[in-house]
């Protein structure tokens, strides 16, 4: 019977998943979610920010420091996107009580929010995130397919712009009157 729980509970657990690719020779994670996306491409809007849930173990003892790296795959070229401190620490944004250190086989989930600049272009691209130790080895890495568009604040000022001039058009048309 705890066999047949535990089981329907994984899989529970696996349908909210997204389905995310594995970097060539490097650790996959265990699960990854990304909020509202299970099936790439997901779509990220501009000026707001992604949240993705990474699961993974750890592959050696004592890790003190892992790192968040980031790059996207934009019309053939791997372009590296900096993240700030307090997003790629990953140690700061371990969730359910657990941190740093970690040790070989813990299972831990980063959560990991990602800035969608508003000056991104609006485009479909393979993000590939990998989460380093100190040493700079890949404890896991994967890719999503992002698509990023104009977001609702871009869309509520363009509905605010496109009602401004219908308001100078309605006073240049009632002045004619």
């Amino acid at each position: 019977m705890l066999r047949i729980i535990l089981a329907l509970a994984i899989l529970a657990a696996a349908a909210n998943a997204t389905n995310v690719r594995q970097c060539k020779d490097k650790p996959f994670p265990l699960q990854v979610k990304v909020r509202d996306c299970e099936e790439p491409p997901c779509v990220v809007y501009k000026g707001s920010t992604a949240i993705m849930e990474v699961q993974f173990l750890g592959n050696n003892n004592n890790i003190q420091n892992i790192t968040a790296k980031t790059t996207a795959k934009v019309l053939g070229m791997n372009l590296p996107y900096d993240l700030p401190d307090e997003v790629s620490n990953v140690c700061r944004n371990l969730m359910y009580g657990a941190m740093c250190p970690i040790d070989r086989g813990e299972d831990v989930t980063y959560q990991f929010n990602f800035f969608v600049d508003p000056s991104f272009p609006e485009i479909t691209a393979d993000v590939t995130v990998t989460l380093d130790d100190a040493q700079g080895e890949a404890i896991t890495c994967f890719i999503c397919s992002c698509k990023i568009r104009k977001g609702s604040t871009a869309a509520r000022q363009e509905y605010l712009l496109d009602w401004r001039d219908n308001q100078t058009e309605q006073k240049a048309f009632d002045t004619r009157l």
